[in-house]
């Protein structure tokens, strides 16, 4: 009994380390992301998370890696799951009365097309493998950084591969904070700040870098920016039921034994929170804390990709994926912005 004890404290101090590495890294992103400043640029705790992570793990990593490794696969990998189930509690089902058809139209239309081309592109112009174009696509067609690691899991990516696909939310995302309000008054005619809102929340990456947009136009363009923002990353579950089938789609036949469509269970716990979520059972103080939290582990499994991440992978990428994220980029601009005036003009 105690030889199961012993060895049970020494499977659990495996952890320890890692865990720890990450959440100090998560602390420092934490604290930047409160300062108006940098959270003003759009720079969330999230992003700041994984660019701490990569400074540590091309600095120290490498000399203290073998103790801390398991904890930090484990945050990457389980504390991932247990953030996205609790992404739940930012959303309510109410939030799409609020936005209205014509919001839930946009938000399928881009979230598709974009995601389409993305596979389109990614692969038949700029080559690049499977995993790496549904990643980029997933990211700028959803909500940024976090479904890129919602993906991982699905799709079974290396860690390079997804923070390159992480880097260009970042790098275009935080480039829309400041092209999406200097865009309006040239386009003001065709929008209302309420339309051109849903336009701001249908196209750009992430939630943060969405409220920073809205934020520089005015309160209503904002909120609707917001709630609009809040459906799409609703979308992130079923995209990711279907995402699964695909990915046992395209696996090799094996002939010796059947396989089965492996359903990403903490997709369809997050919708299950959120349903719950909607009817508002618990204290608002309680939510509160519990999406503190899920801030945390998010950023804690930030934290761990980039700590594993080293600049060489991201080297060895090359300039394609930028470039393809770049088209995506302006697609969404453009095409994004078409497909919200030809909705509002049909459901006027």
């Amino acid at each position: 009994m105690s030889e199961i004890t012993l060895q049970h404290h020494r499977t659990v101090w495996h952890f320890v380390p890692g865990l720890a590495l990450s959440a100090a890294v998560t602390a420092v992103a934490l604290w930047g992301g409160s300062i108006p400043a940098i959270a003003g640029a759009g720079f969330s705790a999230l992003t700041l998370a994984i660019l701490l992570g990569m400074v540590v793990g091309n600095t120290v990593y490498p000399h203290i890696w073998k103790s801390c490794d398991g904890g930090v696969i484990f945050a990457k990998q389980h504390l991932l799951r247990l953030g996205i189930i609790l992404y739940g509690f930012r959303l309510t089902f109410s939030q799409i009365a609020d936005v209205g058809a014509s919001g839930i139209a946009i938000d399928v239309l881009t979230l598709t097309s974009t995601f389409l081309l993305a596979c389109f592109i990614g692969q038949k112009v700029f080559g690049l493998d499977r995993q790496t174009s549904w990643l980029i696509g997933a990211g700028s067609s959803i909500c940024g950084a976090a479904a890129v690691l919602a993906t991982e899991p699905v799709v079974k990516a290396e860690a390079s591969k997804v923070t390159v696909a992480v880097a260009t939310v970042v790098i275009f995302g935080t480039l829309a904070i400041f092209l999406y309000p200097a865009m309006y008054p040239l386009v003001a005619h065709w929008f209302s700040p309420e339309t051109y809102g849903i336009y701001i929340g249908s196209t750009m990456h992430e939630v943060a870098q969405v409220v920073a947009a809205g934020h520089a136009i005015n309160p209503d363009a904002e909120n609707a920016a917001v709630i609009a923002k809040m459906l799409r990353v609703m979308m992130l579950a079923p995209f990711l039921i279907f995402l699964a089938a695909r990915v046992k789609q395209l696996a090799p036949a094996d002939s010796n034994q059947k396989s089965k469509i492996t359903i990403p269970w903490f997709a369809i716990l997050f919708i299950v929170v959120a349903i719950f979520n909607s009817f508002h059972m618990l204290p608002k103080a309680v939510v509160d804390m519990l999406v503190t939290l899920d801030t945390v582990l998010l950023a804690m499994a930030m934290a761990a990709l980039g700590v594993t991440t080293h600049v060489s992978a991201l080297k060895k990428a090359g300039a394609k994926p930028l470039l393809m994220a770049l088209v995506l980029f302006i697609w969404l601009i453009v095409g994004g912005g078409a497909i919200n005036l030809a909705v509002h003009s049909l459901m006027a």
